[in-house]
Order: C-alpha cells, then sequence, then structure tokens
C-alpha cells in the first residue's frame, strides 16, 4: 500500500498573520483549499508536533508545519472501457470531445458506462486524486446528447484553477465556450444577447424555466445566426456564446425567444408539426439525429498550471453535417 506523504510548510518569520487554511493553499498549491480544510479538521496536520483541527486559526511568524497528504482513494465509479475522442492531454488535465449520447457522471439511472468511467480507466495512475478521491476532476458538463469540448482535471491543483475560471466565466481571463445549434425559424435580430434568469420550473422540476430575476439564477446567452437553411420551413444554424453556465442555458433561452432547438423534445416539443414541411431528405436526417442539435465547438482556457491560454475548436460532427447537408438540399 502506497504510504502518506508529508509536506513541510515553514513561514518566514516577519509573516504576518493569517488563516492556516490560506497559507497551506498558497504554499501547496496542487492541493485545494477544501482539500486542505478536510486534511486539517481530520487531524493530518501539526504544527511543532501539535496536531490543529481549526482550519479558521491564525498562524504566522516563522511556524512550521507538518501536513499528511494520504494517498489517493480508489474512485466510487468503476473503471470502464468507453470510447470517446481526446483532443489534448497531459499531466493535469484532459480535453475530449464528448460524442451525443454519453452521460458525463454517474447518476440515478446511468451508474455506468459514463465519461467518468471511461476516464478512470484511460487515465488511470495518471489521476492523482481530487479532493482525495482518485477520480476525474468534473468542472463543467454538457447535456447527455449534447456532443462537443469538454475539460476535464487530473488532480487538486487543475480542478482548483479550472473551477475558477468556469465560475469567473470568462469575464477576467480567456475562458471562451461556443456552441452550434440548429434552430427552428430565422431569429431576428440576426445577432444579440438573451439575458433572461433561470431557475428549475415549478411545474415541471425536470425543466428549465426563464424566472423573475429575483427568484433566477443569472443567465446571459450572446448568439449570432451563421446563415439560414431551409426554405418551406426555415431553420437557423446559430453560433452561441455563454456568458453564463446553467443548466440547459441555450436550450431554454432559444425556446424562450421562440427558436427552439430542432430535436429537442423538452424545449421543443411544439414545434414537431414544423418537421412535416421539411423535404424528405431533411425530414429522414432530423429523424437519424435523435437528439437536440447542439454541439459544443470551442472551448478555449488557461492552463491552470502554466497559465497559457490553450484554444480548441470541433467541426459538426457526422449526424449534424448530415443534417445540414440535408436542410441545404431543400433550399
Amino acid at each position: 500500500m502506497q504510504d502518506s506523504e508529508i509536506r513541510r510548510v515553514t513561514l518566514d518569520a516577519d509573516a504576518p498573520p493569517e488563516r492556516l487554511d490560506r497559507v497551506l493553499a498558497r504554499a501547496l498549491p496542487d492541493l485545494s483549499r477544501v482539500r486542505l480544510q478536510d486534511l486539517v479538521k481530520s487531524g493530518q496536520v501539526r504544527r511543532e508536533g501539535v496536531v490543529i483541527v481549526d482550519p479558521s486559526i491564525r498562524v504566522g511568524r516563522g511556524s512550521s508545519f507538518e501536513v499528511v497528504v494520504p494517498p489517493a482513494v480508489a474512485a466510487e465509479p468503476l473503471a470502464e472501457s468507453v470510447a470517446f475522442a481526446i483532443v489534448h492531454e497531459d499531466d493535469d488535465l484532459i480535453v475530449v470531445d464528448k460524442p451525443a449520447g454519453l452521460v458525463v457522471h454517474p447518476a440515478p439511472g446511468h451508474e455506468g458506462g459514463t465519461l467518468v468511467n471511461g476516464l478512470i480507466a484511460h487515465c488511470g495512475a495518471s489521476l492523482s486524486g481530487i479532493g482525495g478521491v482518485r477520480r476525474p476532476g468534473i468542472v463543467h458538463r454538457l447535456d447527455k446528447d449534447t456532443s462537443g469540448l469538454l475539460v476535464v482535471a487530473k488532480n487538486d491543483r487543475a480542478h482548483h484553477g479550472l473551477t475558477a475560471q468556469f465560475a469567473d466565466h470568462g469575464r477576467t481571463g480567456p475562458l471562451e465556450r461556443a456552441y452550434l445549434a440548429f434552430v427552428w425559424g430565422a431569429p431576428e435580430p440576426r445577432s444579440g444577447t438573451i439575458d433572461a434568469p433561470l431557475a428549475r420550473s415549478q411545474r415541471n422540476r425536470e425543466k428549465i424555466a426563464v424566472v423573475r430575476p429575483e427568484v433566477g439564477r443569472e443567465a446571459i446567452t450572446h448568439y449570432r445566426v451563421e446563415r439560414i437553411l431551409g426554405s418551406a420551413a426555415p431553420v437557423a444554424l446559430v453560433r452561441c456564446e455563454l456568458e453564463t453556465g446553467r443548466t440547459h442555458q441555450i436550450r431554454v433561452h432559444l425556446s424562450h425567444r421562440g427558436h427552439p432547438l430542432l430535436g429537442d423534445a423538452v424545449y421543443g416539443g411544439a414545434f414537431k408539426t414544423k418537421a412535416a414541411r421539411l423535404g424528405p431528405g431533411a425530414r429522414a436526417a432530423l429523424v437519424d439525429l435523435g437528439r437536440q442539435a447542439l454541439h459544443a465547438t470551442l472551448l478555449g482556457f488557461a492552463h491552470p498550471r502554466t497559465g497559457q491560454t490553450l484554444r480548441f475548436e470541433s467541426p459538426l460532427p457526422p449526424d449534424l453535417a448530415a443534417l445540414a447537408a440535408a436542410l441545404e438540399a431543400d433550399r
């Protein structure tokens, strides 16, 4: 069995008093502050041989500490062989191009066969542990039936750095997220911003709804119509850039504007009759699609260790490319 690692931290003689968890987080950037707080509370931090259990205690002026870091325990989800494309991988993170139909994280009804199961199998020992558990760190998600780019942390330091960027929504850093969506109709104006708060629907708890600002969370989507496809039943290919990242945000915002995604059974059910106006090729392509027509096409962020800006693009997958071609042929 792997032994616990002992990390030593010594403060400068003139260091001003400061919270212990903050001191340790600055000295040990590969461990998240939450992880360090848990270690303190569980008796894994000593000052001159005396155990400290309060992460908020103020320390300074030459204090020395020993931090016992137990080895990461095995992940609860099982390692499984799961198909997904790897766009980039290094010691800290992995960027994948998720296929439609793949659930990101185990949940009731999807305990296995998820992206997390596949990442545990693929990464193996390179996962140094998120919060003390040898598992991948999920910092953002894509719906099961949304395809495209996703970044996952392989250690605490990367998880902390990426989480901070996604929480900031790119307002002060290079975080970028763009999606391609096929929607019913031709949005007007052809570019703009949808600023509409979102919350869980009171009528159907499985759905998200636009609500009053005082009861919802801020949600902002910037959109631009790339081109109009089809004629009898116009369809627009829309590029959406997220300023926030709420559950189902793009799907709900576009539906709220009267332009739900093709194939979206949850937020576009009232538009099923429009499919009958498509040409036979486009109707067949939409049936074959079997999902909402949404793809995460662009992902950019600062590498949590080096600070280098990484930027990845993913073209339309075959099912959406086939839909686009069939709609073009309908013109």
